[in-house]
């Protein structure tokens, strides 16, 4: 095992033993079990999976960031991550179509990049409610 850490603008959000995580990359997902080669890669939005030191599987929607390993300690820097039970699936819904209208929308003063990032976040967190907690896929 080793010790994961997570942490977002606000607050140390997970903090425990793990066995292993997944995590979505910038050139793919990888996983990461105990002993590890020192790393640094960049994160995109996409599914986090976590394998706890009680073998439960944590699954997490997160939003992008960076990830570091280094001695049998991981540390994730976070945009923004949140657990599948504790989506909101209206707000998500919301969040997506706000993105696209703004990414169709003419006006010369939309940030692109921040409304793509958006956009992305957005559909990973409607994705993954939809695959674990409907049962749906895409």
């Amino acid at each position: 095992m080793y010790l994961l850490t997570i942490v977002t603008p606000e607050k140390i959000f997970y903090e425990g033993k793990v066995v292993s995580l997944v995590a979505p990359g910038s050139e793919g997902y990888l996983g990461v079990l105990t002993d590890h080669a020192p790393l640094i890669t960049a994160l995109v939005p996409g599914k986090l999976t976590v394998k706890d030191n009680k073998n439960q599987e944590l699954i997490f929607a997160l939003g992008g960031g960076f990830l570091e390993v280094f001695k049998n300690h991981v540390t994730i820097l976070a945009y923004s991550i949140e657990s599948v039970e504790d989506i909101d699936y209206e707000r998500a819904k919301k969040a997506l179509q706000r993105a696209k209208r703004r990414l169709k929308s003419k006006e010369k003063k939309i940030d692109i990049p921040r409304a793509l990032a958006a956009l992305h976040r957005a559909e990973n967190r409607c994705r993954l409610y939809e695959i674990i907690r409907m049962g749906q896929e895409r």
